[in-house]
């Protein structure tokens, strides 16, 4: 049974292997050997600048208030995500009363349902669901404002993205309601795989929805709530994050740069200012940033593995 075994598994590594370093290893090359140069992304010529790029992204304060947003988007947003998809799902498959002659553990009723509504928005595109939003939030004419009119909230109508105040808050609230239903599916199927046993020996010794829920679902949950905040913070940080930014903010990434984050800035330099060399040298940090958040999520989040 051992002889050729090592053939076989390089064999049918070598092909992915070869896609991922051809296809993800190689551009960060590219970009981290392109960060020291000052190529424009039109013209072939460049020339070694050294340090140059970054010393000026050091001293760029639009990069850092970039840096500051992403942050927040980074740890706000699955923070807020990931609880609100734990209570919906502990709520859907652990929260409702016991029925006359069913199981003494038993979701709300029409849980199925609830499941259905929440997955909704993942059907739609980042991009449908940010115009939607960008429609909703308008001032004038949006259904949010227009709600507070009709129940006579007229004083209280803000500017929303018009609003540098309010303007971030409301994009990662659109990036909050896309995605929690993904993880309310996500952590259902973990608690559903739960032994209902567990439960009711916590519900004879005396434990209440929420004794349950931190003794009982959370530490038997934790592997997939640790790798849903990492998938979670990497989405804030990058394609999730930009596609909300670009298409709802004025700008976009205003006002005043109140809703920038590293990777709109990366874009915006590449691609409208020409200066493809600078946009490296941001992306180059934007993968720093990422690489110590999973690693600090990884490395906090450790603790001994339950099994059941």
């Amino acid at each position: 049974m051992q002889h050729g075994k090592y053939r076989f598994i390089v064999g049918f590594l070598a092909v992915p292997l070869g896609l991922y370093a051809l296809f993800v290893v190689w551009p960060f090359l590219q970009s981290i050997y392109y960060s020291f140069t000052d190529w424009t992304g039109l013209s072939p010529d460049f020339k070694m600048v050294g340090f140059d790029n970054y010393e000026r992204m050091l001293d760029d304060e639009i990069f850092w208030k970039s840096l500051q947003h992403s942050l927040l988007f980074a740890l706000l947003v699955p923070l807020v995500t990931i609880g609100l998809a734990l209570f919906f799902a502990f709520m859907i498959n652990v929260g409702g009363r016991k029925r006359k002659g069913g199981p003494a553990i038993t979701g709300v009723r029409g849980s199925s349902f609830y499941k259905i509504v929440y997955f909704f928005p993942q059907v739609l595109s980042i991009a449908i669901v940010a115009l939607l939003f960008a429609f909703a939030y308008n001032p004038d004419s949006g259904a949010i404002n227009s709600v507070l009119r009709g129940i006579g909230l007229d004083g209280i109508q803000p500017l929303w993205l018009g609003d540098p105040n309010l303007a971030l808050w409301a994009v990662m609230a659109v990036l909050v309601w896309s995605t929690v239903g993904f993880f309310v599916v996500l952590f259902s199927a973990g608690m559903a795989s739960i032994p209902t046993e567990m439960y009711e020996a916590a519900l004879l010794d005396g434990a209440g929805r929420a004794t349950t829920f931190f003794k009982v679902t959370l530490p038997l949950l934790w592997d997939t709530v640790q790798s849903g905040w990492v998938y979670m913070g990497i989405l804030a940080l990058g394609a999730e994050s930009f596609a909300v930014v670009q298409i709802m903010t004025v700008g976009p990434g205003g006002p005043d740069y109140s809703t920038t984050v590293m990777v709109l800035y990366v874009y915006q330099k590449a691609f409208r200012d020409g200066q493809a060399a600078y946009a490296t040298t941001i992306g180059v940090a934007l993968l720093v940033v990422t690489l110590v958040f999973a690693a600090a999520v990884m490395r906090l989040g450790r603790r001994e593995r339950l099994e059941y």
